[in-house]
C-alpha cells in the first residue's frame, strides 16, 4: 500500500508536551504507521513536521498538530482519537466527576499544594491564583519572566506560603515525589534546591549509602540570582528548620550571586538545624553528600562504578543480557582502578552531552576543558519534552562524535523520566566511535532499575559512575 499523509489541526486543544510525546511514540508502533507527529503547533514542532515532508496549514502554539504518514491512516486516526479522549479526562466526566476548570475553583477543594504545569506564558496567572488562595505552589513550567517570579515570591512571603519554581523540576514532600523524582527511602535529611538534578544527585547518593530524605524543596534555578534574592530559599530553609523530623539540611544550587549567597549564609548561621551547602564551583555534589553522611555519623561508601565492557563489534559473541528481571539488580558493580584507561587516540575532544544543568556545570568545572551542552536548557526544551524524557537531541549529538573524542553524559532515573533510557542510549553508544563515560543518577528503588541500566550502558562500551564528579574526573584524564 502506498503511504499517504494525513494532517489535522485542532484549534485550542491543549495537552502537556510529555503526554503528547508518549502518544506520538505509541502511534508509531501501530501497524501501517510510518511517521507520527502529535504535538502542540509550536514553531519548533511545525519545523519538525515540515522537515519530515508534511504540508501544513496555518497553526499556532495553542493548537494541536497531528501529522501521520502510512497505510491504514483511517484506523490510526480512530485510535488517535481514543487516546486523546483519554488524555482529556472524558472517562472522569462520563463517570459524573467534573474536574475543576481553573486553579481558583480547584483551590476551593481541600488542598495544601498546587502544581502548575502549563505553557510559561500562562503559568504566572495560575500560580498567582494558588498563592492568593493560601496554597504552597510548585511551578513546573519554565518561561516565566523573572519580574513576575519576584512578584509571585514576594506575595507568597506575605501570605506565609512557599513558591517552588518557576522551572522547578523536582520536589519531594513528606516522601511523595513531584516532577522528576527518584524513589527515596525516608529519612532525616531535608534538601533545599535551586537545582533539580543537583538535588537528585545528592539524594540518590545518600540513598545508596543507606540514608533517607524527608523533603526536597525545589526553589527554581533563578532563586539565588541577584534579581530574585533567594526569596524562596530563605523561606524553605526556615520551614525545614521548623520541622522536628529534619536533622540535617543540604542546600544545593548552581553558582549563586555572591551577595545573595552571603545573605543566605547569615540566615544559615542562625538556624538550629545544621546545613551543608553545595554551591556549584565551591564544592561538588558528591563531596556535599559525603559531608552530610559524616555529619549524621554515617559511613561514606565507595560509590558504585561499572567498567566498560568490550563492545560487541570487537568480539565474536553477541552482547550479554542481564540475568535478573527488569528493575532488579543484576549483581554488584565491578571494582575498577582509578588509573585504568580505555584505548583511544590522543588529541580528541571532550564533549559534555547533558540533560541536567547543574550536573553539566559541575562536570565542566571539574574537567576544566571541553565542549559542554546542557540540553535541558530552556533554549532546547521550548515546544518539546525535556531530554530526560526525549533523548532525540542527545542521540543526534552522539552521532556527531568522532574517533578519539571522549563523550561524557548524564542519565537520570526516577519517576517522569524516560522509563528505559538505556533502550535508546545503549545502541547509540555502541555505534558511537568515541569513548563514553556516563554519570548514572538514581536509586535502587527507581522504576528503571539502577543496576539494569548500568549494566546495559556498560555492555555498550561506556564506563558508568554513580557520581557525576567522579565521572568528570575520569573523563578529563582520558586521551
Amino acid at each position: 500500500m502506498t503511504p499517504a499523509d494525513m494532517v489535522l489541526v485542532r484549534p485550542g486543544v491543549y495537552h502537556d508536551s510529555v503526554a503528547l510525546m508518549r502518544v506520538s511514540r505509541s502511534m508509531r508502533d501501530l501497524p501501517g504507521v510510518a511517521v507520527a507527529v502529535v504535538a502542540m503547533a509550536t514553531e519548533l514542532n511545525l519545523a519538525l513536521a515540515r522537515d519530515l515532508g508534511f504540508e501544513l496549514p496555518a497553526a499556532g502554539p495553542g493548537d494541536l498538530l497531528v501529522a501521520l504518514r502510512g497505510g491504514d491512516l483511517e484506523g490510526a486516526a480512530e485510535e488517535l482519537d481514543r487516546r486523546l479522549t483519554l488524555l482529556s479526562g472524558a472517562r472522569a466526566r462520563e463517570a459524573g466527576e467534573q474536574p475543576p476548570l481553573t486553579t481558583r475553583s480547584a483551590a476551593r477543594r481541600p488542598a495544601d499544594l498546587a502544581l502548575v504545569s502549563v505553557p510559561g506564558e500562562h503559568a504566572f496567572a495560575e500560580a498567582l491564583d494558588a498563592v492568593l488562595a493560601g496554597l504552597d505552589v510548585m511551578v513546573f513550567s519554565d518561561g516565566v519572566p523573572v519580574g513576575r517570579e519576584v512578584l509571585l515570591k514576594r506575595l507568597a512571603e506575605e501570605r506565609g506560603v512557599l513558591v517552588m519554581g518557576p522551572d522547578c523540576g523536582t520536589a519531594v514532600i513528606a516522601g511523595v515525589g513531584l516532577g522528576f523524582a527518584n524513589v527515596l527511602r525516608p529519612g532525616p535529611v531535608g534538601v533545599v534546591a535551586a537545582s533539580g538534578t543537583g538535588a537528585q544527585q545528592v539524594t540518590s547518593l545518600l540513598d545508596l549509602a543507606g540514608t533517607g530524605t524527608g523533603h526536597v524543596l525545589g526553589v527554581g534555578g533563578r532563586d539565588l540570582s541577584a534579581e530574585v534574592g533567594g526569596l524562596s530559599t530563605l523561606r524553605a530553609l526556615r520551614m525545614l528548620d521548623d520541622d522536628p523530623a529534619t536533622e540535617l539540611i543540604v542546600l544545593v544550587s548552581k553558582p549563586p550571586d555572591p551577595s545573595v549567597a552571603g545573605a543566605v549564609r547569615e540566615v544559615v548561621a542562625g538556624l538550629g538545624t545544621p546545613v551543608v551547602t553545595a554551591f556549584a564551583g565551591e564544592r561538588d555534589l558528591t563531596a556535599a553528600a559525603e559531608e552530610a553522611l559524616r555529619a549524621l555519623g554515617c559511613p561514606v561508601p565507595a560509590w558504585p562504578r561499572w567498567p566498560a565492557r568490550p563492545r560487541p563489534e570487537h568480539r565474536n559473541e553477541p552482547p550479554e543480557r542481564p540475568d535478573g528481571p527488569p528493575g532488579r539488580p543484576d549483581g554488584p558493580p565491578r571494582a575498577g582502578r582509578e588509573g585504568s584507561r580505555p584505548e583511544g587516540r590522543r588529541g580528541g575532544r571532550l564533549l559534555g552531552v547533558y540533560s541536567g544543568g547543574t550536573l553539566c556545570t559541575e562536570a565542566r568545572l571539574i574537567a576544566g576543558r571541553g565542549e559542554f551542552t546542557d540540553y535541558g536548557d530552556d533554549a532546547y526544551t521550548r515546544g518539546r519534552a525535556h531530554p530526560m524524557i526525549d533523548p532525540t537531541l542527545r542521540l543526534e549529538a552522539l552521532a556527531r562524535a568522532e574517533p578519539g573524542d571522549v563523550v561524557l553524559l548524564d542519565v537520570v532515573l526516577g519517576h517522569v523520566a524516560d522509563p528505559d533510557p538505556a533502550a535508546a542510549l545503549a545502541p547509540a553508544l555502541a555505534r558511537c566511535p568515541a569513548t563514553a563515560v556516563v554519570a548514572l543518577v538514581g536509586t535502587e528503588g527507581d522504576p528503571q532499575g539502577l543496576h539494569r541500566q548500568a549494566e546495559a550502558l556498560a555492555r555498550a562500551g561506556a564506563t558508568v559512575f554513580a557520581s557525576n564528579a567522579q565521572a568528570a574526573r575520569y573523563a578529563k584524564d582520558l586521551p
